[in-house]
């Protein structure tokens, strides 16, 4: 189940910080930007009571990006993150979402519908973006890969 804005706990921190590198430093000024910057939205997806799933969006107008999402290791591929994800943007009327990631990451996006582009990266690991878009219908909600971001002008 959909929690949205959740609080920031001890386990949603261990949950986020599994999406996270692995620096205690910037660990920690992560998890303060979670805290105490309004931007910066956690939501989480519960089963039985318990965050299974976080997500760490910022989101402006109609478009997320996912900075951080993790998932307890013993609620891994049950479908749990997917669920979290295409919830969040009906819930929060979201007509993209994307996020930036690694290419252990990209798979899972992949499988959960996203469109997956290769990044110019600095580092030696191949980045991606992966970005979902979501369409209303009389027929209901779909969720599509995302061919582009498009952006209004004001």
């Amino acid at each position: 189940m959909l929690r949205l804005h959740t609080p920031p706990t001890p386990d949603t921190d261990a949950l986020l910080t599994r999406a996270m590198f692995p620096d205690p430093a910037r660990l920690q000024a992560t998890l303060r930007r979670y805290r105490t910057d309004p931007d910066w939205q956690l939501h989480t997806w519960e089963v039985s009571g318990m965050a299974v799933s976080a997500a760490g969006l910022t989101v402006s107008g109609h478009a997320g990006t996912v900075q951080h999402l993790g998932t307890h290791p013993d609620h891994v591929r049950q479908g749990h993150a997917r669920a979290l994800l295409h919830s969040l943007m009906t819930a929060l009327n979201l007509g993209t979402l994307s996020a930036d990631t690694d290419e252990d990451a990209a798979d899972f996006y992949r499988r959960s519908g996203f469109r997956i582009q290769e990044l110019p990266s600095q580092w030696e690991r191949r980045r991606y973006r992966c970005t979902l878009g979501r369409r209303v219908t009389s027929a209901g909600v779909s969720y599509v890969p995302a061919r582009r971001v498009r952006r209004r002008h004001a």
